[in-house]
């Protein structure tokens, strides 16, 4: 969330920053319901010092051989007056906290303005899509052609956006996250980990997912929640604790399957792998200390472009907006992949600086050897890659029209086996 004492400091910067996500005045209603909490703590401290007097003085009355009746019943007065402020007092305390967790986080500095994606900024480009003597098709009568890609069977047992892979496809989405964890862990040492893919309210609170997007999340009938990413996993690794900063800064990556509702999706991207409530996903977080995740930053999205290059796939990395920089997130950057049939650019990977906005709603902190005062990490996560929207990015660009057929990526070639092309 957001430190307080900073935005009753300076409430004008916190609403200009909010202003270029399209917000209005957030800071007014903040320090309303801030003011009322603190008169309320501020009345409870003074009425508990006085029955604690006046406690004490009915025990020397009535030491002393005296009448303390009256006394005894201002006391009692001033108990049920505090039982009154306490209630209150969480009334308030819930109303601040549900305010400040329905804010999105304050952008950084460098991130463009502009109210949606139209306005995400190009930073660069690598590779050039291939020049076809034929119209692309795209993976889903690719897929169906070979036999191996079936919608209409996975329709029946679970619904739409629900795919059964089979043979060769089904090897390669394997093959697909096992280069991606191997790159990662071997190359740009990050720590493979298993996580859990069931999680509870206060995990989905600290990365940001709830309350405001449990719209979009599967919840099973005990309450805990399907991860829409192994973010969730990752990052609340380190909640509720203090990690020495020597030991920072923390990688971490792991394969896991990825469940979303897709609320607000309808009608989008109906057809195909590209939007699906079950997928899966290799994803790398970094916890740092505050004055390195800048680096970081940039650091991780070079780790996911490098997995494209050695992919030989054509994509692009922008920048997002402030109107479509995500609710965590101060500034993301986003690779987006090739696709043919499609004949533009789709994302494949959102890397992403959360600054403290997640340490804070889950209490991360770091020790500087020497330093009396902890501070709040710094948070960073991104895709690196989403192994379904990369099966479909391998099977448009390398997909041979003479015979159906789909060449394998050389990169890919030791996880199949030696296989040169799936038929």
């Amino acid at each position: 969330m957001f430190d307080l004492r900073a935005i009753r400091q300076t409430p004008e910067v916190f609403d200009q920053n909010w202003a270029r996500r399209g917000l209005s005045p957030q800071t007014p209603e903040i320090l309303g319901l801030d003011e009322k909490n603190r008169a309320l703590k501020t009345e409870l401290q003074e009425l508990l010092a006085e029955r604690n007097e006046k406690s004490k003085e009915i025990g020397q009355i009535k030491s002393s051989g005296g009448n303390a009746d009256d006394l005894m019943a201002e006391v009692a007065s001033i108990k049920d007056r505090i039982a009154i402020l306490e209630e209150q007092g969480r009334d308030a305390e819930d109303a601040l906290k549900s305010k400040l967790s329905s804010i999105p986080n304050q952008l950084a500095g460098d991130v463009p303005n502009g109210p949606d994606e139209s306005h995400n900024v190009e930073v660069r480009r690598h590779g050039t899509p291939k020049t076809l003597n034929s119209a692309p098709k795209d993976h889903v009568d690719i897929g169906e052609a070979l036999g191996m890609m079936d919608f209409a069977t996975a329709a029946k047992m679970s619904g739409s956006r629900f795919v059964v892979l089979n043979a060769g496809l089904a090897r390669l989405e394997r093959a697909l996250a096992q280069f991606f964890l191997d790159t990662h862990t071997m190359e740009h040492g990050y720590t493979e980990v298993s996580p859990p893919l069931l999680v509870r309210d206060n995990a989905l609170y600290g990365t940001g997912q709830l309350p405001k997007f449990k719209e979009d999340l599967f919840q099973t009938t005990d309450g805990r929640w399907l991860i829409p990413t192994s973010e969730v996993s990752l990052t609340n690794i380190v909640a509720e604790s203090i990690v020495e900063e020597e030991e920072l800064p923390l990688r971490l990556t792991a394969f896991t399957p990825c469940f979303r509702s897709e609320a607000g999706s309808a009608g989008k991207d109906t057809r195909g792998m590209i939007r699906m409530h079950q997928f899966y996903k290799v994803e790398m977080v970094s916890i740092t200390p505050p004055d390195q995740s800048v680096a970081e930053h940039d650091r991780m999205t070079e780790c996911a472009e490098n997995i494209l290059k050695k992919l030989e796939l054509p994509f692009r990395t922008i920048v997002l907006c402030s109107g479509d920089t995500g609710f965590g997130a101060q500034k993301t950057y986003d690779l987006e992949v090739w696709i043919p049939s499609q004949e533009t650019y789709r994302e494949i990977s959102s890397c992403s600086n959360c600054g403290d906005f997640q340490a804070r709603r889950m209490n991360a902190r770091c020790r500087t050897k020497g330093e009396k005062d902890n501070k709040f990490v710094h948070t960073l996560n991104g895709s690196g890659l989403a192994v379904g929207r990369a099966l479909v990015a391998v099977m448009e660009n390398y997909y041979d029209p003479a015979d159906g057929g789909i060449f394998v990526p050389d990169v890919l070639k030791p996880y199949m086996g030696g296989l040169e092309k799936i038929l």
